[in-house]
């Protein structure tokens, strides 16, 4: 009997990504932590499973307060809460600076470098605790710049990790956000290359998606 090629592709695919990232994978349970958090210029306990059954959660991590990058990607997240609200998410900033260099990084003008009246928590993993079971610990003990969604159970639905000088793009991660959002609740959908809401949806099953490519390419050149 012939193997289907695309099948042993995806199969060396999903192994290959389990070896390279370990426990972290795709439709696996987030890494739950405790830890102490910042918000509104108070410190209190974090705990990730706290928002189970009740908020998607956006893991943003970056290597450190007043780096500049970060400090860019952490205001417009927060000039944008609304949004994120609206897909009932919450955002938590993560770096292994201490609580208090998180409430000095809070009550610091932004015009200074600092992210004054943001609009979610910032949480210290100064034992880098967190940062190692995401596996994302650089080798000089700060984080990658890597973000991660955790859906209402619990699961890893996305992650990215990026490099250290390059800015992540808000507009990408909400497109990304609803696009998850839309196939768990759409069992059977698939969201194709660009898609934002509102947009032609595909089928998961191949044969169902023979109809979108038709209507999409019957009139342009192969």
């Amino acid at each position: 009997e012939k193997l289907n090629f695309d099948y042993i592709i995806y199969l060396q695919f999903y192994f290959n990504l389990g070896i390279m990232i370990n426990s972290i994978q795709i439709g696996k349970r987030a890494p739950n932590f405790v830890t102490v958090g910042v918000y509104k210029n108070r410190l209190g306990k974090i705990r990730l499973s706290d928002y189970y059954g009740k908020k998607y959660v956006i893991l943003i991590f970056y290597p450190a307060n007043f780096t500049s990058v970060s400090s860019t990607e952490l205001i417009q997240l927060s000039d944008r809460i609304s949004e994120f609200r609206k897909l009932s998410t919450q955002i938590l900033g993560i770096s292994v600076d201490s609580p208090f260099s998180h409430l000095h990084y809070l009550l610091s003008k932004r015009n200074q470098g600092g992210v004054a009246q943001l609009n979610y928590p910032l949480v210290s993993d100064l034992n880098r605790t967190i940062t190692k079971h995401y596996k994302i610990l650089t080798d000089d003990g700060f984080s990658f710049p890597a973000l991660f969604i955790v859906d209402k159970e619990g699961i890893i639905q996305y992650y990215t990790v990026n490099n250290l000088l390059c800015g992540r793009s808000i507009n990408e991660l909400l497109r990304i956000l609803r696009s998850i959002q839309y196939i768990k609740e759409n069992p059977g959908h698939a969201c194709p290359v660009d898609w934002k809401f509102g947009n032609k949806i595909l089928y998961s099953h191949p044969l169902k998606s023979k109809v979108y490519f038709k209507k999409l390419y019957s009139k342009k050149k192969n």
